[in-house]
């Protein structure tokens, strides 16, 4: 049998695999069409775009962090910890960001009841620069580390790898990790904070946040088991203040092209979550979907959306940043996953892949959706 398998996976000549007579076994196997199906169980690919964890990798631990405004809002029970100091007795709000991650890192790490020399790979990223705040935060850890950038989508895209690393047998334990902070991203990507512009309707506000998620071979947590790698999809929206318009055609795209590589349909799971589209674009992501001939409306819900008591809290269409969906992932549906409440779900992280430069040159705004299926 073990001879059989290593042949069939390329490790052996078929060609020298034969039967008595000389008689090739796998002309014999695929007449009988037990090849077609021994290959269908070895691939790993479904469909087109989307990938299946052979050995669903499990999530072993997590931990959200949040700041002061996202504490204020419905979801404060789920955070690990909350800071109430924007700086985090820190000297900068770049120096607090990297903080963030550090404590979610740390949290993830004890849920996991493993130490940081376990962790063997770590994938992470952030919205600054050469991705700073991460590249300071993992600097303390010894952790080899591949640094990210999936702009809001960041949580998901580095939760994939993670998954794949160790779902490949390159690692025992990983690690994913991302953040944003209000304070750093206003001043790179907007204006500094004492200008005091007026936000347009469809603006939405920068989570100051974190998720950190370890994810292992073995365990008892929620179990990666599919992946949908998106697309960079850009229809040319170029209003800097509506980036729930620039992600959500990107969104819809990854959405569907899971559901037809899978061939399942929404109301196979209980939840189809989204990043930070907010109000905008989530009503937006519902209309494209809608004239695809797939309705998600009784299932979907935005972390955008709730992470802020948008009627009561000045957020405007919603929340966003890496951290957005990093803490709502980390908290409240982790949590939530643990406790059965949830079983069966797709997260498909949003971002934009714009800056500052590129967008004072004229240039459009593409967005970009990476999508994890997970059930426990």
């Amino acid at each position: 049998t073990m001879y059989l398998f290593f042949a069939l996976v390329g490790k052996i000549n078929y060609k020298a695999v034969l039967l008595p007579k000389g008689l090739n076994i796998f002309k014999l196997l695929r007449a009988l069409g037990i090849m077609d199906f021994v290959k269908e169980l070895c691939m790993s690919r479904i469909g087109r775009y989307t990938i299946a964890y052979s050995n669903q990798p499990v999530v072993a631990g997590f931990g959200s962090v949040a700041g002061k405004k996202e504490s204020e809002g419905p979801l404060k029970e789920y955070f690990h910890k909350i800071e109430y100091d924007t700086k985090l007795g820190c000297d900068t709000w770049e120096q607090a960001e990297s903080m963030l991650q550090k404590e979610a890192i740390q949290i993830a790490l004890e849920k996991a009841q493993i130490s940081g020399e376990l962790i063997q790979l770590a994938f992470g990223g952030d919205l600054l620069n050469q991705c700073i705040s991460t590249g300071y935060s993992i600097r303390g850890f010894n952790i080899p580390f591949l640094g990210q950038y999936g702009a809001c989508s960041t949580m998901v895209q580095s939760l994939i790898l993670a998954g794949l690393m160790v779902d490949g047998g390159y690692c025992k334990n990983s690690l994913a990790v991302t953040s944003s902070h209000f304070c750093s991203a206003e001043r790179q990507f907007r204006f500094p904070l004492e200008y005091g512009g007026q936000r347009t309707p469809t603006a939405q506000w920068t989570v100051t946040g974190s998720g950190a998620i370890v994810v292992s071979r073995y365990g008892n947590g929620p179990r990666l088991k599919h992946c949908t790698i998106g697309k960079v999809v850009d229809m040319g929206v170029t209003d800097i203040n509506n980036m729930g318009a620039a992600m959500a055609p990107a969104a819809c795209d990854t959405i569907k092209s899971f559901l037809i590589d899978t061939k399942t349909k929404p109301s196979d799971y209980d939840l189809i979550l989204t990043g930070d589209l907010g109000r905008t674009g989530s009503q937006l992501l519902l209309e494209l979907l809608q004239k695809e001939n797939i309705d998600i409306s009784r299932l979907h819900n935005d972390c955008g959306m709730m992470i802020y008591d948008i009627e009561k809290q000045d957020v405007h269409a919603g929340g966003s940043g890496c951290g957005c969906c990093g803490s709502v992932l980390c908290g409240y549906i982790l949590e939530n996953m643990c406790k059965g409440k949830l079983k069966n779900i797709l997260v498909a992280a949003t971002g934009a892949l714009m800056s500052p430069t590129a967008n004072q040159q004229g240039e459009s705004t593409p967005g970009i959706a990476h999508l994890i299926h997970l059930e426990i």
